[in-house]
C-alpha cells in the first residue's frame, strides 16, 4: 500500500501538500458564499485535499481515498467546487503513474464517476426545475469539461507509467545481459582452465610415471623427465594466473593460441613420450579465422590430453584436413584397458572423464561446428571433429 521513497521526495510532497492547504484556505473563506458558520468545513475540505497531495506519491490509494472523502464532506455541506478541488488532479495523475494495478484502474473509473458527480451536483437543481434542450445542453457541457480535465490528469499519469515501466525494463534487460555475459565469460574461464590444467597435468603425470622407471636404468633420462615436469608445470602456473587475472578484470584478454602454436603442443606431448603421428592433408590455405583457430587448438589440446590419460600405448593419430568450406580433425589411439588390479593405475583413471569431452563439443558449438567422439569398436578412441571455415576479417 506504501510506497518506497527518499527522505527527500516525502518532505517535499509533504511540504507542497500543507502549503496548498494554506493557500487555498483563506482563498475559500473569502469567497461570500462561506459564511463564518460554515468555516470549519471549509477548512476540513482543505485539510482532506491537501493530506491527500501530501501522500499521492507515498501512497496513491490512500490519497484517492482521502481525495473522495473531501469531496463527498464537500459535497454533503452544499458548497460548490472550490480551489482545494484542484488537488484532484493531481491525486488521479498519481494514481495513474504511481499506483498499483487496481488503483490505476480505480483511477480511472474515479475520472468517469468524478464527472458524474459533478455533472449532477452543479446542474441537477438546475434541470429539474427547467428540463429543456438548453439545460441538458449545458449539463453535457460540464461533463465532457469535467471528464476531460480529470481525464487528462489521468492519462498524463498514465503516459509517465509507461515510461516508468520502459526504464525499469531496459534496466532489467540490461541486468540481464550483464548477467548473462558473466556467465558466458566465467564458462570460457572454466573451459580453459580445465583445458590448461588437464593437459599440463597430464603431461606431469606422464613425465613422472617415465621418471620413475627410468630412475634406476637411465638416470639422464629421468633427470630430462624432471626438467619436462618443471617446464610444464611452470607453464601451467602462468596460465592459470593469466585466468584468474582475467577473472578480476574480466576485461583483460590475452593472447589466445593459433595454428602457429600446435608445433610446440606437439612438442610437449612428445615430450611425454607419447608416439604422435601427425598428418596436415590438404593444408590451410588463407586466412583461417582467429576462433576457429583457437577452437582447432583446443579440441586438439583436449584430444591429445585425453589420449596422454586413458591410453594404452601405442602411436596417437592427429590428421587435420583442411578444405575450402571446412576442417575436418581426427584423434585416434588404442584404449586397450588394464586390468583394475594394476597398481599403476589409480582406479579412479579407469573411465575417461566427461568434461572434457563437453568441453570439445561446446568448442565446436561456438564456431558452428560438431564433435564426435567414442569407441570404433577395434579397441581405439576416436575424436572427430568437424569445424566450418570462416574468412578472417
Amino acid at each position: 500500500m506504501f510506497r518506497s521513497l527518499t527522505r527527500t521526495q516525502l518532505v517535499v510532497d509533504v511540504v507542497v501538500g500543507g502549503v496548498f492547504a494554506l493557500l487555498v484556505l483563506p482563498v475559500d473563506l473569502s469567497i461570500g458564499r462561506f459564511t463564518a458558520a460554515n468555516a470549519l468545513g471549509t477548512a476540513l475540505v482543505a485539510m482532506l485535499m491537501g493530506g491527500a497531495l501530501a501522500v499521492r506519491r507515498l501512497s496513491p490509494a490512500l490519497a484517492l481515498t482521502v481525495a473522495w472523502m473531501g469531496a463527498l464532506v464537500q459535497m454533503a455541506m452544499g458548497r460548490p467546487p472550490s480551489l482545494a478541488d484542484v488537488a484532484i488532479f493531481g491525486v488521479l495523475y498519481a494514481t495513474a503513474a504511481y499506483g498499483s494495478r487496481r488503483v490505476f484502474w480505480a483511477g480511472l473509473i474515479s475520472v468517469g464517476v468524478g464527472a458524474a458527480a459533478i455533472t449532477a451536483y452543479v446542474m441537477g437543481p438546475v434541470t429539474v426545475d427547467r428540463f429543456d434542450a438548453a439545460s441538458i445542453s449545458v449539463a453535457l457541457a460540464v461533463l465532457i469539461a469535467a471528464a476531460f480535465g480529470l481525464g487528462l490528469a489521468w492519462t498524463t499519469g498514465a503516459l509517465v507509467r509507461t515510461g516508468i515501466r520502459a526504464r525499469e525494463n531496459r534496466r532489467a534487460q540490461e541486468v540481464a545481459e550483464a548477467q548473462t555475459a558473466a556467465e558466458i565469460e566465467r564458462t570460457r574461464i572454466a573451459r580453459d582452465m580445465h583445458d590448461v590444467v588437464a593437459h599440463s597435468l597430464a603431461v606431469v603425470i606422464a613425465q613422472a610415471d617415465g621418471a620413475r622407471y627410468a630412475a634406476a636404468s637411465d638416470p639422464a633420462a629421468a633427470t630430462a623427465a624432471l626438467g619436462t615436469i618443471s617446464t610444464t608445470a611452470r607453464a601451467a602456473l602462468a596460465d592459470v594466473r593469466m585466468l584468474l587475472t582475467q577473472l578480476r578484470h574480466t576485461e583483460a584478454q590475452g593472447p589466445q593460441p593459433t595454428l602457429g602454436d600446435l608445433e610446440q603442443l606437439y612438442a610437449q606431448v612428445r615430450a611425454a613420450g607419447v608416439e604422435l603421428q601427425v598428418d596436415v592433408d590438404p593444408a590451410p590455405r588463407g586466412d583461417i579465422a582467429a576462433s576457429v583457430q583457437l577452437a582447432v587448438y583446443r579440441i586438439l589440446q583436449e584430444a591429445l590430453t585425453n589420449a596422454m590419460r586413458h591410453g594404452r600405448g601405442g602411436p596417437v593419430e592427429v590428421a587435420l584436413a583442411w578444405h575450402d568450406d571446412r576442417v575436418d580433425l581426427t584423434v585416434q589411439n588404442a584404449v586397450a584397458a588394464r586390468p583394475a588390479s594394476d597398481p599403476l593405475v589409480a582406479p579412479t583413471e579407469q573411465a575417461p572423464r566427461g568434461h572434457g569431452l563437453i568441453g570439445m563439443r561446446e568448442r565446436a558449438q561456438l564456431v558452428g561446428g560438431r564433435v564426435d567422439a567414442g569407441p570404433d569398436g577395434a579397441g581405439r578412441f576416436v575424436v572427430h571433429a568437424v569445424i566450418p571455415i570462416q574468412a578472417a576479417a
